[in-house]
């Protein structure tokens, strides 16, 4: 595929010139880990003091990372994008809640969203995390194969009925249904679970999605004994596959309790897995759908190419690639503009609901390697482009 990446026109073609100058100081504040770890505390603190810092967050990083409140606020942003073939994943990012209310409330929000997006082209896909249904303790316990209590035997098994409840509208609907992948320890329960919604309503194409991510070492041999089990048991897989985003979390608990750390050994042994999954899926279209979600140039364009190697049409429905909003504009822009299936993540919800996901962001973009510096090139690229 021939390079495409370098097109700042084109990537950043619907901001504005302020808009552009927001984002570049944004990242320039993200560069600077110590500033970012900072940040952090003073936020996090601000927010359970209750001050009234939501008004300045709102007008920087939440504007930037995010689509609004609501997800009727979100539709100026999602027109917006689809203008350009770029098309929205509404993701409600209200997360670590404990108890049943706030579960039996956010699955009446993924169902509403459901509906929402069953009216608009422009959002294929409805997603969730595990823990939206129910506690990071009991997927652990569950997982861990550990007996549960009565009491927490009820509990999993509403847990399943908001799974079983959401996934049935999606099929219903024909919408398909990205599930996220969370921390490693609870991710087992999570996995057998939306295993058992693949068998049940991925029966003719797929419509459940699980997430993979790559920066785990045993991600290949699940998806490969997965496809063994899809292959007997007449169903279709769908894999959102992604590097992964609790590497620190995961590597201290790993050493805190002794056991060997889940995690690739390396960035470079990362990337090697994340595209030998992508080629994999791509060998196995007939019973596969994969979502792509990368900010990785180079991978990106091996999806490209592979593709092309094997008569893949570029927007075969099975395939998409996926970024984060207000991430790698130069990636799903680009992408879009050649007629590939683009998808960006658009967070929403109230502002000190989203603030985790706004926190790991900043992190994510401090820790990863290169990320933060081609964003700025980028930028600074496009605005010494439009002054000329």
């Amino acid at each position: 595929m021939e390079p495409i990446f370098n097109n700042t026109e084109n990537a950043f073609a619907l901001k504005t010139d302020s808009q552009l100058d927001r984002a570049y100081f944004l990242f320039k504040l993200i560069s600077n880990q110590p500033l970012v770890r900072i940040g952090t505390a003073v936020t996090n603190f601000a927010i359970k003091a209750h001050l009234p810092v939501e008004s300045l967050i709102r007008a920087t990083v939440f504007d930037h990372f995010c689509g609004g409140t609501s997800e009727e606020e979100c539709l100026p942003v999602v027109d917006k994008m689809f203008e350009k073939g770029v098309c929205s994943v509404l993701d409600y990012s209200g997360e670590g809640k404990e108890e049943e209310e706030q579960f039996d409330a956010t699955l009446e929000k993924i169902l509403k969203i459901l509906n929402f997006v069953k009216e608009k082209k422009a959002i294929p896909f409805a997603v969730f995390k595990p823990t939206g249904f129910g506690r990071i303790d009991l997927y652990e316990k569950v997982g861990s194969g550990d007996a549960l209590t009565d009491d927490e035997q009820a509990e999993w098994k509403r847990v399943i009925h908001r799974f079983d409840t959401i996934c049935k509208k999606a099929h219903e609907m024909d919408v398909a249904l990205l599930i996220d992948g969370e921390e490693s320890w609870m991710q087992d329960a999570a996995d057998t679970v939306v295993a058992d919604m693949m068998r049940k309503y991925n029966k003719q194409k797929a419509v459940v999605y699980n997430t993979l991510q790559m920066y785990r070492w045993d991600r290949m041999e699940y998806l490969k004994q997965l496809h063994v089990d899809a292959k007997a048991q007449g169903f279709h897989i769908g894999m959102k596959l992604v590097r992964g985003a609790y590497m620190e979390k995961e590597n201290k608990k790993a050493e805190e309790n002794g056991y060997t750390s889940p995690i690739c050994e390396s960035k470079e042994a990362t990337d090697k897995n994340f595209d030998i999954a992508v080629a994999y899926m791509l060998d196995n279209l007939d019973c596969m759908a994969v979502f792509a979600g990368t900010h990785n140039e180079a991978s990106s364009y091996k999806v490209a190419e592979i593709m092309k190697e094997k008569g893949i049409s570029n927007n075969d429905a099975r395939v998409w690639f996926g970024q984060l909003y207000g991430m790698s504009d130069h990636i799903s822009f680009n992408l879009a503009k050649v007629g590939y299936n683009v998808a960006k993540y658009l967070p929403f919800g109230p502002v000190r609901d989203v603030m985790p996901y706004l926190i790991r962001r900043a992190e994510e973009n401090t820790s990863v390697a290169g990320q933060t510096s081609r964003e700025l090139s980028l930028l600074k690229q496009e605005r010494k482009r439009r002054k000329m």
